[in-house]
Order: C-alpha cells, then sequence, then structure tokens
C-alpha cells in the first residue's frame, strides 16, 4: 500500500524533507517508525508524535489501508 509521510517541525529538519511517498505492506505503526529511523538516522535522537488520518495514535496502531502519516514534533499549548 502506498503511505504518505509528513514531517513537520524538528523532524522535518531531520530526515530534510517534508514529505515522502512510500510502499510499504500493512504494519503496526512501531514497525514502520522502526523503517523510517533507519531510512533516516538522525529521527533516532528526536521525540515525536505520530498521526495517521489526523489522528493521534499509539506504536501498536495498525496501519491497513492506503492513508497520510504525519510525524509530529513535541508541542506546547495553553
Amino acid at each position: 500500500m502506498q503511505l504518505t509521510i509528513k514531517y513537520f517541525g524538528m523532524v522535518a529538519e531531520a530526515t530534510n524533507t517534508d514529505e515522502d511517498i512510500i510502499e510499504v505492506a500493512p504494519c503496526q505503526v512501531s514497525q514502520l517508525i522502526d523503517d523510517l529511523k533507519k531510512r533516516y538516522v538522525a529521527l533516532e535522537n528526536i521525540e515525536f508524535k505520530v498521526a495517521v488520518a489526523q489522528e493521534l495514535v499509539g506504536d501498536t496502531f495498525s496501519v491497513e489501508e492506503p492513508t497520510e502519516i504525519a510525524l509530529l514534533p513535541p508541542f506546547a499549548g495553553g
């Protein structure tokens, strides 16, 4: 399946891009993140949240259909 991966803030700086389109088999978010950390080693040292179809998800969330994934840096609200 095809995923659009969007990177924001310091995550985009670490990957040196703001978007990737990749082909992957259905997987859990943790597997996808492991693959991205192999591609972009600098991600190992950055904390970020993952959103699937604009919803924050955990590592065990299953990505089973083509969608948009966002890697979001820590943010503060008030």
